[in-house]
């Protein structure tokens, strides 16, 4: 209920989804005209007096806009998983409300270059020499990305319209709960304030240790060992771990890198260009040893060099927009394995067979494409085997795609020992190097390039019941996802290019795939050892889960989350399996947009909204930071359609925004 006037609206985390509410809130609040005295309006829509005022409070410990995972303090080694042309807190998407001010990441990175040479660049002397050598398509730093965000927010904030207040509470919230009036916000010091309005963007929350990770736990606690539980990088004291000391370290994803860096240039080692184009790592000698352990026993593959986020040669043939998004035209709900990755299948395979006869025209024999084309255009499952007896007679062995294999390159093989492990490890980095480093000349890295164009495409499609239940817990979540983000969401080559330089000088060492971690109690230590690799097993006191926390509200060590489910003010989305037996997923359960929360009986809870990560529920990899200009991007002309998916979590503030506000156009 508004009262005297005033829309009070608190924002419950101050990262840049935070920022994106309230930029929306006040570019959306800058279109209302100017309220009669009788006029009525509300959050959410409800009957009542329209407020001429609108106070908006954002609690977070941390800076508003970089918030936690982006403040400006933490080690510069860090750098962005996207470059720079890629990011932004700012919608550039038609149809939503005018920013006040702010623009992409980009703009302001020459924004800012341009004040350095006019000598009126107020940054710090080591953000100006980033910036000097920081070109558009290079990984920022993500203190830098955080700087960036801070002075977006101060920008928006001095463009605030009239009759808007915004305030920042540094601190946690530990409770929500409803009054009758609205909300209460209670912070961890007990203090609370009422609100007509709640946007929960908590971005990444800690997570409940699993069964394994407490008993790993309690066993360092009693034998003297030291376990680092899953944590973002940027939290930890790297300092802990002692030189020249064996390190395990669990998890060869984007954090395991940040462990890697932190432990090896952070502690003074250097890397420069060998004669053979490799880089050679010349040691501090503070570094521990590292041995590396993942399911499949080597890291996701580096991003190709490209300058463009994605391929210009790779046009999705198959899964346009209009194909993948015919079925729910129609009212019908696909299958994600039947309907949606047969075509993004068809697609990979073409990027890959197209670039292999454009560079290697010997591995292909004469007519093979047009043979190609007509296969993968049969309608009906015949065309699988129809394309792989194509495949078969007119590819030489040895290039042939198995496209599976690409995201377990060690399936089925034994290591002796693992010095045979590591050799073929090294080998399949300075590959997947060497493929970055031709771009759109590599067959593998154009066929993921047509992967991870086509997971543009397949966000908008899946979101919000566009595929059945059985599909996306099986499917989609249970084996597409782990196939598309080990190919396609993997660091920058140059971090592949540091790995295998690492392993070169016998920094670094692996355990093998599908690696088991267990306590040895009589040697105090801990152990892992890979049923893939002969000889003996790992064994150090040291052991690092270089894993991102998990984002499941259920396990969520969140005294907030905790307090809205055990109140009943949110639920868990339950999901049916194959077996049609419900499963929690990940998210909260939410209304369609605007996404309201759904309370323990699955009525929407008027005035309290989601955004972010806790839609991972409805939406599928749309948690990362939003797009620049996803409305320009390449090969689409096909369909003259742009990937909306891109600034999806920007689109999502602009209509919670316009919600609460009780705009609806």
């Amino acid at each position: 209920m508004v009262r005297g006037g005033i829309l009070r609206v608190a924002v419950v985390g101050g990262g840049p989804r935070g920022a994106s509410a309230v930029e929306r809130l006040l570019a959306v609040h800058a279109q209302r005209p100017a309220p009669a005295h009788d006029a009525v309006a509300s959050p959410g829509g409800r009957p009542a007096a329209r407020a001429a005022l609108l106070e908006i409070t954002v609690y977070d410990p941390f800076s508003p806009g970089p918030g936690k995972v982006w403040r400006t303090a933490q080690p510069r080694l860090f750098v962005m998983n996207t470059q720079s042309f890629y990011p932004t807190l700012i919608p550039s998407e038609p149809g939503l409300a005018p920013p006040l001010a702010g623009g992409s990441f980009d703009a302001w990175r020459e924004a800012q270059r341009a004040a350095i040479d006019a000598g009126t660049c107020t940054l710090a002397a080591e953000e100006q020499a980033e910036l000097k050598g920081l070109e558009s398509r290079d990984f920022p730093p993500r203190a830098l990305y955080g700087r960036y965000l801070a002075q977006t927010w101060d920008a928006v904030l001095a463009a605030a319209p009239p009759g808007t207040t915004v305030r920042h509470v540094p601190a946690e919230v530990a409770r929500v709960g409803r009054t009758p009036h609205g909300f209460a916000v209670t912070c961890a010091n007990g203090r609370a304030q009422e609100a007509d309005a709640v946007v929960l963007a908590l971005g990444h929350v800690p997570a409940q240790p699993s069964a394994e990770q407490a008993a790993l736990a309690d066993a360092a606690a009693h034998l003297g060992l030291h376990y680092l539980p899953p944590a973002a990088p940027a939290d930890v004291d790297w300092d802990r771990l002692p030189a020249g000391e064996t390190v395990l370290v669990r998890g060869m994803g984007l954090n395991f890198f940040d462990v890697m860096a932190a432990l090896t240039e952070g502690r003074g080692g250097r890397f420069t260009e060998g004669h053979d184009g490799r880089l050679v790592y010349t040691p501090s000698g503070r570094e521990p040893h590292l041995v590396a352990a993942s399911r499949r026993g080597v890291p996701y593959r580096g991003k190709a060099d490209l300058d463009a986020y994605y391929a210009p040669s790779v046009e999705l043939r198959w899964l346009t927009r209009a194909a993948a998004l015919a079925a729910r035209q129609a009212g019908i709900q696909p299958s994600f394995d039947q309907d949606l990755w047969p075509l993004l299948h068809r697609d990979t395979l073409w990027a890959y067979y197209s670039t292999l006869a454009r560079v290697e025209p010997a591995a292909v024999s004469e007519g093979f494409l047009e043979e190609l084309s007509a296969a993968l255009a049969v309608e009906g499952p015949g065309w699988e085997p129809r394309a792989s007896e194509v495949v078969h007679d007119g590819v030489v062995p040895a290039r042939r795609l198995d496209l599976r294999a690409l995201g377990a390159p060690l399936a089925g093989w034994h290591a002796a020992d693992r010095a045979e492990l590591d050799a073929r490890v090294l080998a399949y980095l300075d590959e997947d190097a060497a493929g970055s480093a031709r771009g759109e000349d590599d067959p593998v890295k154009m066929a993921i390039a047509a992967l991870h164009r086509g997971r543009a495409v397949l966000k908008e499609a899946v979101a919000d019941g566009g595929i059945t239940e059985a599909s996306w817990v099986s499917g989609l979540r249970g084996w597409f996802e782990g196939l598309a983000e080990g190919l396609a969401s993997g660091p920058p080559a140059q971090r592949i290019r540091q790995l295998a330089a690492l392993m070169r000088a016998g920094i670094v060492g692996t355990v093998g795939p599908e690696p088991r971690f267990w306590v040895d109690r009589s040697a105090r230590s801990f152990t892992a050892t890979s049923p893939w690799v002969g000889g003996p097993e790992v064994r150090a006191r040291w052991l690092v889960e270089a894993l991102a926390p998990a984002n499941a509200v259920a396990r969520a060590d969140s005294t907030l989350l905790s307090g809205l489910l055990a109140d009943g003010l949110v639920r868990p989305r339950f999901l049916a399996g194959a077996d049609g037996v419900p499963q929690p997923a990940t998210g909260l359960d939410v209304t369609a947009p605007p996404y309201r929360a759904l309370d323990v009986n699955g009525l929407p809870v008027e005035g309290l909204y989601v955004l972010g990560l806790q839609l991972s529920a409805v939406q599928w990899g749309t948690a990362i930071a939003a797009e620049a200009h996803p409305f320009a991007a390449p090969g689409e002309a096909h369909d003259g359609a742009p990937y909306p998916s891109g600034q999806r979590t920007l689109r999502d503030a602009d209509a919670i925004a316009r919600h609460i506000l009780g705009v609806t156009s």
